[in-house]
């Protein structure tokens, strides 16, 4: 077993390897230095940034680290796909970090599982990507410091949660410019975290009920939300992921 914890991109990236390998040492380390670059590319945080100075119209697309270019179309794809409650410049500010924070997790998944790695998970933020399994993560209640709102079990999941817990209310309604209210916290569960991840800030910003019935109609990809009261809703496909944690007060899609 390997372990491995980076201080990267605001937050922490954590690796665990049920399976190290002779090469898994060298690719964890081109992976921290990976990551830490696209830090410097992507952090609205750094004034030199690439983001940072595009979005000062200082760059132009051409111009910038050819990730960037990739990572826009990305973003205006999941734009599209959710009626545009996904978006690269909530209140009006290049940001693209709905996406690049996924997309970050998930490279380092692939390059783990290149490298020759088939049981690993490695965490962002929260945000998970696993492969291999059977994996158990937890998801944090946002109302009970210290609890769990549910247990979430299976292989080769992606599980990404948005929420009020560090950040408070920081996620904008992209049609109002207001910020989105309607939920403590949702969280998504798919099999692979970069869209997975975006998917989940456009459906916070959709509030429950719009939220839950998108997801509904989208194969591959289940939700729990939890409520500003403490209730949760989940569809209809989520109990399958569950591992416990299944309290008989929850809520049907749908109810409330």
């Amino acid at each position: 077993m390997l372990r491995h914890a980076e201080h990267v991109m605001g937050t922490v990236f954590s690796f665990t390897v049920r399976d190290p390998g002779p090469a898994t040492a060298e690719a964890l380390r081109r992976i921290v230095a990976r990551l830490h670059r696209i830090d410097e590319v992507f952090s609205t945080y750094r004034p030199n940034s690439d983001i940072s100075r595009l979005g000062r119209g200082e760059l132009t697309p051409a111009q910038c680290d050819p990730a960037v270019a990739e990572v826009l179309e990305r973003c205006r794809e999941v734009a599209a796909e959710t009626d545009g409650w996904f978006t690269e410049r909530p209140g009006g500010r290049l940001d693209p970090s709905g996406w690049v924070k996924g997309w970050a997790v998930e490279e380092a998944s692939r390059a783990l599982h290149a490298a020759g790695s088939r049981q690993h998970s490695v965490s962002g933020g929260g945000d998970v990507q696993t492969c291999g399994g059977p994996w158990r993560i937890g998801i944090a209640h946002p109302l009970r410091p210290d609890a769990l709102a549910a247990v979430v079990t299976g292989r080769d999941l992606a599980v990404a949660t948005s929420g009020t817990t560090e950040r408070g209310l920081h996620i904008l309604d992209p049609h109002t410019g207001r910020p989105a209210a309607a939920l403590a916290s949702l969280t998504l569960v798919g099999d692979r975290l970069a869209r997975t991840d975006a998917r989940t800030t456009a459906a916070f910003a959709m509030g429950p009920d719009r939220a839950l019935a998108w997801v509904e109609e989208r194969p591959g990809i289940e939700a729990l939300a939890v409520l500003p009261d403490g209730s949760k809703r989940w569809t209809t496909g989520l109990p399958r992921h569950l591992a416990a944690l299944r309290p008989t007060h929850w809520t049907l899609p749908g109810t409330h």
